[in-house]
């Protein structure tokens, strides 16, 4: 998953960053109002955790500026002022959940991902074929019983095969993966898509799921063939 980390501590910005990316999420941040404003508007996020003591404004205002032009884009508030009437607030400018600091980091992470599935009516179990994705744990099993086998895959790989299995069957367009992908200040091209795309499937051999591209669309995952296209 794909998150935008709005605080300006540095050293807090750095531990929760590093805690999220070694748990194989991509995190951008933001230490000022402004470049949040910019960032949020300009890349899709899977979540924000947003800090509201920001050294040039509130970030209740970024919240709700995101608000009032519509995007959903689910917020984990992270902040000390964690007063009844502070979290109202909060949750009132849109917030979908608040957390105190300090904060347990293994905490933040579960918030994030029960914050994701809310927003895209997921359930933590999908299936394809032999295929199964476990969201909560992260994880990716072929087989059943003594057969089944966990699929280590890199953390980019791995961020694909989530966004096609959630949910399974749909189309996910390529400008949608680049985006998951790719870093606010790097492009990802389609060769390096089709890249990923392509070890994936020979990764998927055997697992009764295939990844088939839908020409001008996209690609979606179904169950049925070797994982080739």
């Amino acid at each position: 998953m794909r998150f935008l980390l709005v605080e300006d501590d540095a050293v807090l910005r750095e531990v929760v960053q590093r805690s999220l990316t070694e748990a194989g999420h991509r995190v951008d941040v933001a230490p000022t109002a402004a470049d949040a404003r910019h960032l949020w508007r300009v890349q899709p996020f899977d979540a924000v955790l947003l800090d509201l003591n920001l050294p040039d404004g509130s970030g209740l205002a970024v919240l709700r500026g995101a608000r009032s032009r519509g995007d959903r884009t689910p917020v984990l508030v992270l902040t000390a002022r964690n007063r009844t009437e502070e979290r109202v607030a909060g949750l009132d400018a849109g917030a979908d959940d608040y957390l105190g600091k300090p904060f347990d980091l293994a905490e933040v992470e579960a918030r994030l991902r029960a914050l994701v599935r809310r927003a895209q009516g997921a359930d933590d179990q999908a299936e394809v074929g032999r295929l199964q994705l476990d969201r909560r744990a992260g994880r990716i099993h072929v087989g059943t019983g003594a057969a089944r086998v966990e699929l280590e895959l890199p953390a980019r790989e791995f961020e694909v095969l989530l966004a096609l299995m959630t949910p399974p069957g749909r189309v996910v367009s390529k400008r949608a993966l680049s985006d998951r992908l790719s870093g606010f200040d790097e492009a990802l091209g389609d060769n390096a898509l089709e890249a990923f795309i392509s070890r994936l499937r020979r990764k998927l051999q055997g697992s009764g799921a295939t990844i088939r591209t839908v020409r001008g669309l996209g690609y979606l995952i179904e169950p049925g063939g070797d994982g080739a296209d």
